[in-house]
Formats: structure tokens, C-alpha cells, sequence
């Protein structure tokens, strides 16, 4: 991770952090409704409509589609697929697990966020696999703290998830949001304790783990997009936006956890309870 002056990320105030916690509502409201669709039989391409619709209804738009030339409404990725898969025909089945990552505009702000759906029957070690990477992304939210610096909260995500043996993907990295899908600072899942910047009340970061059981290599598929791991074993992730003010860090993507008491109950909540 590159050294960024603090003076390089926006900070936002009042009305402009009212303005991305409306868009991060609207954002984890359909996620929530969206990924409650990913069920045994349906389509890939079915879940990716049923989100087009949502976001019509309530007027806003992806920010993903067209977003260099991405040609779908939400990302949605299955088993060793990492991030950025596109829906389409491929039927979702008994025992995978589902990325669905949405991310809207609405009234000109962003909201962004993420989550992995177990489908009916799961391998209880890839359950594990989930329940620890959605325990890190909170681990790293509990860093977005006014005077902390960086460097701690992405080190917290790595130094959580390799103690099972997992690794964590380097290619694709959290970000900074606000007017912009992805802005200052680049917020990896790795990092050296210390490292600037120093975190500031009124930044807004996207921390999304993305964290696989064997080989933290990946590579893109012939669509230019979807990243899957190379040894084609599961990969894990959860988003939230998370906004550093002088108290306790704010996800302004709020939801419940699926996984409440982390590694130790593997047993997820159903997506209708997250809410």
C-alpha cells in the first residue's frame, strides 16, 4: 500500500454525510431483498434483473453497470468465483455460495456493500470460511477510528483470517466512497501496523475482505471480469462503508451479522433477518 497524505482523502460533513448514509441505506435494502432471491434453481442473470427492478423502484441506478463497460447491474460470483462476476445463465445450486455485491448512486452520493449467501447445504469448512471473513470485515470497521492509523485496520483482516489457514486476496482491495464509486484511500486486507495515513473523522471507506481457503492467487476469466481462484477453491465477501467520526466508527450499511457469534456457532441467519 502506497504512503497517501490524509490530506489527499475527502472528508465529508453534515449534510454530505447525510447525503452517502441515504445512499448506503438504500444500498443494504437491496442487497438484502436481492440476495434473498439467490435460491436453489434460479439464475444468476434472474438475480441480476430482480435488482435492476429494485433500483428503478426506488430511484436510484447502479453504479456499476457501464462503469468500464461493466455490463452488469450488480456483481455476482459464485463458489471460487471472487468478485465481479456477471450474471447470466449459470443456475445457482445446493451447496454453493453467492457474492452479491451491489452498489448504487442516488442523489449523486454512492452506497456500497457486500455479503456471501450460503445456498441449502454447505461444506461446514466453507461455512467456517464465511463466518471468519465476515468476523474480520467487522474487526476492520472497529479500526475506522478518528486518529488510528490505516495501516492497523488493514493488517486486522489478514492477521484474523491466517490464523485458519486462509489468505487473503491482494489483487483487489477496498476503497475509499463518496461522490465517486471508488475514491481515496485504497484500503487493502493486508498492511503494516503504523502505516499512514491517519484516519480523520468524515472519511467514508468501503472495507471489503475478500478472503479464499487455498490460494490467495487469482486470476480473470475470458469476459475480462469475473476473478476466480486459481486452485478453483471457495472465496469469501463482505462489504460494509464505514464512516470515522470522533466516537465510535459508523457503518452506514448496517446490517445484522449473518454469522453473529462468528467462528463459533456456524449456523447463518437467513438473509430476511439481517435486516
Amino acid at each position: 500500500m502506497a504512503l497517501l497524505s490524509s490530506n489527499k482523502i475527502p472528508i465529508r460533513h453534515g449534510a454530505q454525510q447525510q447525503g452517502i448514509r441515504e445512499a448506503c441505506q438504500m444500498a443494504r435494502d437491496i442487497l438484502l431483498k436481492t440476495a434473498a432471491q439467490a435460491q436453489v434453481g434460479v439464475t444468476t442473470g434472474e438475480v441480476d434483473r430482480y435488482a435492476a427492478a429494485e433500483m428503478k423502484a426506488r430511484g436510484c441506478k447502479s453504479a456499476f453497470l457501464g462503469y468500464r463497460k461493466f455490463p452488469g447491474h450488480i456483481c455476482i460470483s459464485i463458489n471460487e468465483e471472487v468478485v465481479h462476476g456477471i450474471g447470466g445463465p449459470r443456475v445457482i445450486q445446493d451447496g454453493d455460495i453467492v457474492k452479491i455485491d451491489v452498489g448504487i448512486e442516488y442523489n449523486g452520493w454512492i452506497g456500497d456493500n457486500a455479503l456471501t449467501v450460503p445456498i441449502g447445504n454447505v461444506a461446514k469448512e466453507t461455512l467456517h470460511l464465511l463466518a471468519a471473513t465476515e468476523e474480520s470485515l467487522h474487526i476492520a470497521a472497529n479500526h475506522a477510528r478518528d486518529g488510528w492509523m490505516l495501516g492497523d485496520l488493514c493488517a486486522s483482516v489478514e492477521e484474523h483470517v491466517i490464523q485458519y489457514g486462509y489468505t487473503v486476496v491482494r489483487e483487489f482491495v477496498g476503497h475509499g466512497v463518496g461522490r465517486k464509486l471508488h475514491e481515496e484511500p485504497q484500503v487493502p486486507n493486508y498492511g503494516k501496523r503504523g502505516e499512514r495515513p491517519r484516519l480523520k473523522a468524515g472519511m467514508t471507506l468501503a472495507i471489503e475482505p475478500m478472503i479464499n481457503l487455498g490460494t490467495a492467487k487469482t486470476r480473470v476469466l475470458s469476459d475480462n471480469w469475473t476473478a476466480i481462484t486459481q486452485d478453483r477453491k471457495p472465496s469469501a465477501h463482505f462489504e460494509h462503508v464505514v464512516l470515522v467520526t470522533s466516537t465510535e466508527p459508523e457503518i452506514l450499511t448496517f446490517r445484522k451479522r449473518m454469522f453473529p457469534q462468528g467462528v463459533k456457532d456456524l449456523t447463518p441467519l437467513p438473509v430476511s433477518e439481517l435486516i
